[in-house]
């Protein structure tokens, strides 16, 4: 931890809330299948920006959060992990998996009108979003000014 730095636990056991210099970040891994993470996930982020004294975009912040979890937790066989990171610039919130496969923008051909439609709320309703990929997995970020 760096000099000046804290942190603490918040919203379930295995998340932590770090401050470096201006920034604070939220972690939390994200189990297998475990849909009960998405709530777990909101609240955690909603606690961070009230926290930090940035809740004007909160509702909105934690919609387009729960889509990237509820995606990572859907569509992956494995875990993920959630990072949140919040400072001068803003919030931005990572969801990493170990699918390497890029996440589709919108329903697919089979959709039963429930699915598909988490991406097109993040494109809509961030200021920026993005898929990075990485050597097993990938990253799918989005920005917001708060």
């Amino acid at each position: 931890m760096a000099i000046g730095a804290s942190s603490a636990q918040t919203a379930g056991d295995d998340a932590e809330v770090r401050a470096d210099g201006d920034e604070w970040r939220l972690r939390r891994g994200l189990g297998r299948a475990d849909l009960r993470a998405v709530s777990e996930a909101r609240r955690a982020l909603r606690e961070l920006l009230r926290d930090r004294g940035r809740p004007e975009r909160a509702e909105v912040a934690e919609l387009l959060t729960s889509e990237l979890v509820t995606n990572a937790l859907v569509h992956t066989d494995g875990d993920a992990v959630l990072t949140a990171t919040v400072g001068r610039r803003g919030l931005r919130v990572e969801v990493r998996d170990s699918v390497a496969r890029p996440p589709r923008l919108g329903p697919g051909e089979s959709c039963d009108g429930t699915h598909g439609r988490g991406l097109v709320l993040v494109q809509a309703l961030a200021d920026a979003w993005g898929v990075r990929a990485l050597g097993a997995g990938k990253v799918v970020w989005f920005e917001m000014a708060v």
